[in-house]
């Protein structure tokens, strides 16, 4: 089975970016074998299109509801489950595997399309493409466009198998607001050595790059009626923080875990500010608080700190409820502290509630009472025997975000990064606001925090003949109240993409479409039962609309007679 050709075609247009996969197959043995396609994409992207085409005859994959689909997979298939066609395979990574059986000499070509909206973190954006082909490849390529109206100010690329001579296969070309990418090694350039066949080609392949912003209210992107704006300012002072690290010092923690929770401690302190507010709560099946109240993080107070982080050690219970309960009441009762401030709790654990109150949903409403939308919740989970569905409800029933750390030997990295990415609150009660009666389907427009180097991204659809989209941004800084406005000429904006022959057409509408279904499964994740079914209808019934796969539907994929007929892609979620 010979992997003749490997394309990787992608463009971005304004973050939004379009990636189709193409492998194409031949069997060159005299009886009929199995060929394989094996893709891995960002967890973040969605399925949106697969077909086989097996000597000329195109297998198209079809996206339905879940249940549905699995209702007629079930009837296909009488002898039990098969696994599925997509699997998490990594932190940032999923799976999509499909094998097929041809006749010899046949060809077969494998086509995957997938699409996401890259997210601003620390200052960047990231276009992660996985590159396993496993053998060499006569015709391999990654062909990478971006088009950033704004400008692009900076770009790179990374990879974690570049050679030499592999780097002689890399080229680049870039002007104001366009880039193009193009990898192309030849068959030698791909060798590990010259007398094997084995490849080189094995990691990431990663595209880093930035824009340019030079309006104070964003940037405002306009397409066939749907706006996307873009709201990312810098330069402004950083709010101080009143942080509470809660850290799970249970038997589970021991050994390895807990010193790389040591480490990563280390680092955190050195990165606090001097006008910065900060305690650590540790909890077994007891709770000890490291002093009564918040102190400032002066040099003597850090010091002080990471000579207490030093002692932590492991074993017992896990009382989450009452160490959570503990970290609100320290920042209710907390005095002195700065009058614009961003409080915030960092929960870090990696195990479920055994000691104390252990009902999760009852820990959930609690935390939820005490908090009272006052402070963020952060709740970090090291490794899989946390319930992550549990730290991620309580995150974003609180203002926060949840992550899981993977205990790899990277795991004090993992928690420093995110400590960086809400370590710099500048903005806070963020409104963007549209005119009521022009604007439908608007995506989230008011956020809690803005942190530098992230974006806010807002979209929706422009619903009678405008000439003129204003907008105006109300937010919070250190320093004062902020009131942004701005108006956007819609024949101006819609002439910037007009004359771009590579943008598909539609591609805000899709941008608004996949922006609207994150957020719908993400309010449902905190949302009660019954709001919880009107947001999955109106996630599901976008999802069929603009045919992507999510949690709400899957694709199924039919084989040639003879074969196990269909399979189902389902997209699996960090919460399993």
């Amino acid at each position: 089975i010979e992997i003749y050709s490997l394309h990787v075609d992608c463009k971005v247009t304004s973050r939004f970016a379009h990636t189709i996969i193409t492998s194409k197959i031949v069997n060159r043995a005299n009886e009929s074998r199995e060929a394989t396609f094996e893709v891995e994409l960002p967890k973040t992207a969605f399925i949106t299109n697969f077909s086989m085409s097996i000597d000329g005859k195109a297998y198209p994959g079809i996206i339905k509801e879940k249940a549905s689909a699995q209702k007629e997979y079930d009837t296909a298939v009488s002898h039990g489950q098969s696994a599925g066609l997509v699997k998490i395979t990594g932190r940032k990574l999923e799976q999509f595997h499909v094998s097929v059986s041809i006749a010899a000499a046949s060809k077969v070509t494998f086509e995957l399309t997938y699409e996401e909206l890259l997210k601003r973190q620390l200052g960047k954006f990231e276009l992660l493409i996985k590159v396993r082909p496993k053998q060499l490849v006569k015709h391999f390529q990654i062909d990478v466009h971006i088009f950033e109206p704004q400008g692009i100010c900076f770009l790179e690329t990374d990879s974690t198998f570049m050679t030499n001579e592999l780097t002689e296969a890399l080229t680049k070309v870039q002007n104001e607001t366009k880039a193009h990418i193009l990898f192309k090694p030849t068959v030698d350039q791909q060798k590990a050595n010259p007398g094997l066949n084995e490849t080189l080609l094995n990691g990431d392949f990663v595209v880093r790059y930035d824009v340019k912003r030079g309006a104070t209210a964003g940037d405002i992107q306009i397409v066939n009626g749907y706006f996307v704006h873009y709201f990312a300012p810098c330069e402004l002072p950083v709010f101080p923080k009143n942080v509470i690290f809660v850290i799970d010092r249970s038997g589970s923690m021991a050994g390895r875990k807990i010193e790389q929770t040591r480490d990563a401690l280390l680092k955190i302190l050195q990165d606090l500010r001097p006008e910065d507010h900060f305690s650590f709560i540790t909890f077994n099946s007891k709770v000890a608080e490291w002093k009564s109240a918040l102190l400032k993080a002066t040099a003597e107070n850090v010091a002080s700190a990471a000579g207490f982080v030093q002692t932590l050690s492991a074993s017992g219970g896990t009382d989450i409820n009452r160490a959570l309960l503990t970290a609100v009441s320290v920042l209710d009762k907390a005095e002195r502290l700065p009058e614009r401030s961003v409080s915030m709790i960092i929960l870090l654990t990696d195990g479920q509630p055994t000691s104390g109150e252990s009902n999760v949903e009852v820990i959930q409403e609690n935390i939820q009472e005490a908090v009272n939308g006052k402070y963020a919740l952060f709740c970090l989970g090291f490794g899989f025997d946390v319930s992550y569905k549990f730290l991620e409800k309580m995150a974003l029933s609180n203002g926060g975000i949840a992550r899981r750390i993977y205990e790899n030997a990277d795991a004090a990295l993992q928690l420093q990064g995110f400590y960086q990415e809400v370590a710099t609150p500048i903005l806070m009660k963020i409104e963007m606001q549209y005119p009521e009666n022009a604007v439908e389907g608007l995506t989230k427009n008011n956020f809690k925090l803005f942190f530098e180097g992230s974006e806010i991204v807002v979209s929706g659809k422009i619903s009678n003949e405008l000439d003129l989209l204003p907008v105006e941004i109300k937010a919070q800084s250190h320093a004062s109240d902020l009131t942004l406005k701005e108006e956007a000429n819609i024949k101006e904006k819609e002439q910037v993409f007009q004359n771009q022959s590579y943008i598909f057409g539609n591609f805000i509408e899709r941008l608004w479409a996949y922006l609207t279904i994150q957020q719908l499964l993400e309010k449902s994740i905190s949302a009660q039962e019954e709001d919880q079914k009107t947001l999955e209808a109106q996630a599901l019934e976008l999802s069929l609309r603009y045919s992507f796969v999510t949690p709400l539907t899957s694709m199924v994929v039919t084989k040639p007679a003879g074969q196990q007929q269909t399979e189902l892609a389902n997209k699996p979620t960090e919460a399993g």
